[in-house]
Order: C-alpha cells, then sequence, then structure tokens
C-alpha cells in the first residue's frame, strides 16, 4: 500500500523528519533543510531529485516561519529584497552546474563532498562561538552581542551606494548582494534553503541584531527555495510525495520552533547545533564511502548518524522550552 507515491513506512519518517527540520527552521532561522538533501541522497534518490524535492519544501517551511517572526517583527523585508537579484542569479547558476555534473555523471558525488566541507565549517564556526560565549560568561567579561565585531569592522567600509537597514544602520550594496549571490549559489547547487549559511552571513558579514538576521533569514529562505523550486520543478524533478509529506510534518514543527525563541536562550542549544553540523557532516561523508567501497554498512551508519543527531537536537530545543514554560508557570503562580 503506498500513499502520495511513498510506503508507509517511508511517509511516516519524512512526515516525523519534517516535524524536526520544522522546529530547526522556526528556532533557528537556517532551518534543516540540508539534512533533507544528504538524507535522500543515502536513501537513493537521484541528486537533481533530492535537491528539487528539498528547494520546494523549503519554500513551504519558510514560509509558515516567516510569518511567525513577522508577528515579532523581526523581519528586516528591505534587506531581504535587496539580497533577492543576489539570490536568483545564484541559484540559476548553482543549478546549472548541478544539472551539467549530472551529465557527467559526478552530480553526487561533487554535490557530497560539498556537503561535507561545508557543513562541517558552519559546524566548527557555530561550536566555537558557543564554546568562545560559554568561556566569557564564566568569566564574567561583557560582550557586545547585538553585531559582531567582524560585522562592525565591514561595516565601517564606506563603499557606495550605502543602505540602511531597519535598525538604522547602514550596510553596502555590494556587501547585501555579495551575500545573496553566495548563498544563493550554495542554494541552487546543494539544495537548500541555504540558511545555515545566510543566517550567519546575514549576521556576521552585513551586521543584523541576531532576531531580526534570524528572521530575514527566513524570509530569504522564502525566496530562494521559490525560485529554487521553479527552477527544477521545470525539469521536472520534484517528488511531491516527498515534499507534501515534509510539509505536514514541519507545519506543526515550524511553528513549535519559533514559538520556542520566547522561552529558550539560543545559547543553551547552540552548541548542539553546531555539534550536529559536525555530525552531519561525518555522516555524508559515511554516505560517500559506502559508495566508494561498495560497503552498504556505511550507508547504514550514514543514516543513523543523520538522524539521531536531528533527533538530538530536536528534543533539546523541545526539552529546554518545556522548562522555560513551567519556569514561567512557576513565577506566575507565585504571584
Amino acid at each position: 500500500m503506498s500513499v502520495l507515491g511513498l510506503s508507509l513506512t517511508l511517509l511516516a519518517f519524512f512526515i516525523v523528519f519534517g516535524f524536526m527540520v520544522g522546529v530547526f527552521f522556526g528556532f533557528f532561522g537556517m532551518g534543516g533543510a540540508f539534512l533533507v538533501t544528504p538524507s535522500l541522497l543515502i536513501l537513493g534518490y537521484p541528486a537533481p531529485v533530492a535537491i528539487g524535492s528539498s528547494m520546494a519544501f523549503v519554500f513551504g517551511t519558510a514560509v509558515i516561519a516567516t510569518l511567525k517572526h513577522h508577528d515579532a517583527g523581526q523581519v528586516d523585508y528591505r534587506l531581504g529584497a535587496l539580497m533577492f537579484v543576489g539570490i536568483t542569479i545564484g541559484i540559476e547558476l548553482g543549478s546549472r552546474l548541478v544539472f551539467g555534473l549530472e551529465v557527467l555523471g559526478l552530480a553526487n558525488l561533487v554535490v557530497g563532498i560539498a556537503y561535507i566541507i561545508l557543513l562541517a565549517a558552519i559546524g566548527v564556526l557555530f561550536t566555537k562561538s558557543a564554546l568562545d560565549t560559554d568561556s566569557n560568561a564564566e568569566s564574567g567579561s561583557e560582550t557586545d552581542d547585538d553585531i559582531p565585531e567582524i560585522a562592525k569592522r565591514i561595516q565601517s567600509y564606506n563603499l557606495p551606494p550605502m543602505m540602511k537597514l531597519a535598525d538604522g544602520s547602514k550596510a553596502s550594496l555590494w556587501t547585501i548582494s555579495g551575500v545573496g549571490g553566495g548563498v544563493g549559489l550554495v542554494s541552487g547547487f546543494l539544495g537548500v534553503g541555504g540558511g545555515f549559511v545566510r543566517m550567519p552571513a546575514i549576521y556576521y558579514v552585513i551586521g543584523t541584531p541576531l532576531a531580526v538576521a534570524v528572521g530575514t533569514s527566513l524570509f530569504g529562505g522564502l525566496m530562494s527555495g521559490a525560485i529554487g523550486a521553479f527552477t527544477y520543478g521545470r525539469a521536472g524533478v520534484i517528488d511531491l510525495g516527498i515534499v507534501t509529506a515534509l510539509l505536514i510534518g514541519s507545519a506543526l514543527g515550524a511553528r513549535i520552533g519559533s514559538a520556542a525563541t520566547a522561552y529558550v536562550n539560543e545559547d543553551d542549544v547552540t552548541i548542539y547545533f553546531g555539534a550536529m553540523l559536525l555530525v552531519a557532516s561525518a555522516a555524508v561523508a559515511f554516505g560517500e564511502l559506502a559508495d566508494w567501497l561498495s560497503m552498504p554498512v556505511f550507508d547504514q551508519l550514514s543514516f543513523v548518524l543523520l538522524i539521531g543527531s536531528a533527533v538530538f537536537v530536536c528534543a533539546a530545543i523541545l526539552y529546554h522550552g518545556a522548562l522555560a514554560i513551567r519556569r514561567t508557570d512557576s513565577v506566575s503562580a507565585d504571584h
């Protein structure tokens, strides 16, 4: 028996997986869509199908999460619109590269290696940032968390035209376009919303406050997902059954993740997210080894690592959220 062209087992898996990805998307503004493409590759789907389906899913999830952050006033629509042109060009270039590699029979290999490197690099950045935050807290040193030092340095270079951001600061249009183009290229090539690159780029390069970076990143994910879904949809490589199942789960997960930002200190779970990226990098590496060495056991290990790390971080967010709500209720009851 099949539903949406999927077996009942796969249908249940994609709904639960979509829920976890939705929680990440809503909470971090960078989602877990980067987990969808490698998971589909490990399950044996061709690279264009994995990437196209992931992009369509990113669009649907981003709509849900962006609306939640819009209600909190955490979306800089002007900045998102300025990034639009760069995102569009980048996605087109990235998708053309994927289809070119597919013709050569190299798409799965090159996309896999790119994932390994990028996930590891971003994972190290997040883990180091979380550890530095813990060190500063223990030493009692004060830091200005609104704008990172590297962003302040970049903003100090007055390269016209300068554009005014929602928080009153200014950024060069060249910087904004560069970030948009780079994120678009990653999105089109790897089949992700680019959030795990876009959110850090908006925060560390453009220099918006963290909460606004999260909301604006989601808005950017909405745009890149729409463009990517259209680009891959024209080629007829999107599996609507997978996309629908993922969206069913993420519709609830994105709202829970977005709501959790009001209760949970992001520093409490950022280190877990960084660790998950590192584990995901190792998982993709094992998946590649399975193909190179013709050892299915590595595929199984890859899948367990990928899903296991996602379950752990999702559980950490929900656990910290439940604790925070319980503390809030206790304080309210005391008063």
